[in-house]
């Protein structure tokens, strides 16, 4: 899986959840980070910016989960 397939899984996600939430705004975040970023490393790198910290958490494990995969 390479950043463009993370972005689109993730926005995915991000459609299927309730606008306003946690959940929603996680995945929007990962969405946006791997498909303006050119690898898992700078994505990962750039996920660490996000604010506030309780969507970072949620946009980090997320990213986690859908990276495990990726080479």
């Amino acid at each position: 899986m390479d950043n463009l397939d993370l972005a689109t899984t993730a926005r995915e996600m991000a459609d299927r959840t309730p606008a306003g939430s946690l959940d929603h705004a996680a995945a929007t975040s990962v969405a946006i980070t791997c498909a303006t970023t050119r690898d898992i490393a700078e994505a990962r790198a750039a996920l660490d910016g996000i604010t506030p910290a309780s969507v970072r958490e949620a946009a980090l494990e997320l990213f986690g989960r859908l990276s495990a995969g990726a080479g």
